[in-house]
């Protein structure tokens, strides 16, 4: 542990905090937390410390667990295994020193997960350099708590964050709103759920930073592959869809210097949720109406050109990127990258890495000559909202759609029907497309069948094999080992799609340099 910190730190005072007020703080603390991080909550007996360690672990804990959670007075430490991480709350007040911390366990729980610390004191002047000191006191009501709330080191910039999303709520009337974290997705995007009577929102924070250090001419991954840096494009495109009659979020309130949305809420009728459920009860026929309903919206979606530029509510514009041959480029090198490295414990060759790009680059050419549709990236099951109670398209809610370009229309349907989480029988996938097929032709008697196939096998061999490299670099870069459990689903789709006779010769490069055994268990099979 060392105490130096080049950090100034942030300070914020919380007088007259009655139980509920405790509560929503803690909530309110949820989305900023991560393994590695150090609470000091310091205070006399009885000033409410134990009583915000409970807050915030229950809300880290499942909803439906019974678990309880016991001052750690007697025993020193409890532990709790939360979907988020581990929780290790200590009670040091009767430690004499740091020597006795670190053998329960303080260094090894800082290591894997979130420390709570009562009585900090007893660590003397080896307190963590990065950690977030709260101070407890009562007030003259003796059922009311000051809080002194002190951010240092790397924890400073996460209380100011606090600090503008509080700010931001109390201005758009819902800072005293019931909070509850949700998951976020695979960026560093975080969403909370807010209630109050019977309004329902969501909080977007997003903070503003690229994907990733510069990989090449001082520019990151991000800038290549035309992903979404602030929230500007959220904003720009909901407008858009919304124009269109497609259901995207309502924006109640934005603020787009400090890159927080607060959104209308649709619900936990997530696709993918609904799926899990019903494969839980063996009603995997729940599936079809689902996929048939998106691939619709999907088919009214191609008839709609987008424009280049698209209006915000301050009176600037944001420029919709195409999808080029260079965004498609970047996503491609993620398996030499990533996906590659694993599989052969080494790197790709560059005489093999140029072969490669250049057999994508000849088959990607007929797909940019037919690319000026609308392509929201990831329309896919954890993207979709199923609203019943809507009619028409609108019952397919949108949204996770800041990254959307102008491309081909064959990237959307694949990415529907090629879900890398959850597995798309054959079957359902041709039903579907040939459902897509027929919509389109009926708008658009003039519809090139054997093109737009073509280039749905391409576009499916390309995308899959960026998931791939994705969710290596997911496991390997950012610690998320869940994701390769997704892995031979996503191989299944790539060796699908490269039976398609426009990919003739890059099936020849994928069956000899990455063998299906290699695409489907990449870090077991290692040559």
């Amino acid at each position: 542990m060392t105490l130096q910190s080049k950090q100034r730190p942030v300070q914020l005072n919380l007088p007259d905090l009655d139980l509920p007020a405790l509560d929503r703080f803690a909530a309110a603390l949820l989305p900023l937390l991560r393994a590695g991080d150090f609470i000091a909550l310091a205070g006399e007996l009885g000033s409410g410390k134990t009583a915000f360690a409970r807050a915030l672990i229950s809300r880290l804990l499942p909803a439906e667990t019974s678990e309880e959670i016991p001052s750690p007075s007697f025993a020193i430490l409890q532990t709790y295994d939360t979907p988020r991480m581990p929780v290790y709350h200590f009670d040091f007040y009767r430690l004499s020193g740091v020597d006795e911390a670190v053998e329960l366990g303080l260094d090894e729980a800082l290591n894997n997960g979130l420390v709570l610390a009562e009585w900090p004191d007893r660590l003397e002047n080896e307190l963590p350099a990065d950690r977030l000191e709260v101070h407890f006191s009562e007030a003259n009501d003796l059922d009311l708590r000051h809080l002194r709330i002190v951010a240092i080191g790397a924890f400073a910039p996460r209380l100011q964050r606090y600090i503008d999303i509080d700010r931001f709520l109390f201005e758009a009337g819902w800072n005293r709103a019931w909070r509850q974290f949700a998951q976020g997705d695979a960026s560093t995007r975080t969403y909370t759920r807010l209630s109050k009577t019977n309004d329902k929102a969501l909080l977007m924070d997003a903070p503003r930073h690229p994907d990733g250090p510069p990989i090449r001419d001082n520019r990151p991954y991000s800038s290549f592959a035309h992903l979404a840096e602030d929230v500007r494009p959220f904003v720009a495109i909901a407008r858009a869809l919304k124009a269109e009659g497609y259901s995207s979020p309502d924006i109640l309130a934005s603020d787009l210097d400090k890159d927080l949305l607060l959104l209308e809420d649709f619900g936990d009728r997530q696709f993918g949720d609904l799926l899990n459920r019903s494969h839980e009860k063996g009603g995997a026929h729940a599936m079809a109406p689902l996929y048939r309903a998106a691939t619709r919206l999907l088919a009214d979606l191609s008839h709609k050109t987008p424009a280049p530029s698209l209006p915000l509510p301050d009176g600037s514009e944001y420029k919709l990127p195409f999808y080029n041959l260079e965004a498609y480029g970047i996503e491609l090198e993620l398996l030499l990258d990533w996906f590659w490295p694993a599989t052969k414990n080494k790197e790709a060759p560059v005489e093999l890495r140029a072969q490669f790009m250049a057999l994508w680059q000849t088959a990607l050419m007929p797909v940019l000559a037919q690319s000026n549709n609308w392509v929201l990236r990831d329309v896919h099951s954890p993207n979709l909202m199923w609203l019943e109670e809507r009619s028409g398209h609108q019952q397919v809610g949108l949204i996770d759609f800041q990254d959307a370009q102008r491309g081909h229309a064959a990237y959307d349907l694949v990415s529907l029907l090629q879900d890398a989480r959850i597995d798309v029988p054959a079957e359902l996938e041709q039903v579907c497309l040939d459902l897509y097929i027929s919509l389109v032709k009926q708008q658009n008697p003039g519809f090139d069948e054997a093109e737009f196939l073509a280039s749905y096998a391409v576009l499916g061999a390309q995308r899959n094999t960026k998931i791939l490299g994705i969710f290596i670099r997911l496991a390997k870069r950012d610690h998320k080992p869940s994701y390769l459990a997704h892995v031979p689903r996503v191989a299944g789709y790539l060796t699908r799609n490269l039976e398609h006779a426009a990919l003739k010769d890059l099936k020849s490069w994928y069956d000899q340099h990455v063998p299906l055994e290699q695409r489907a268990d990449p870090l077991r099979s290692k040559s």
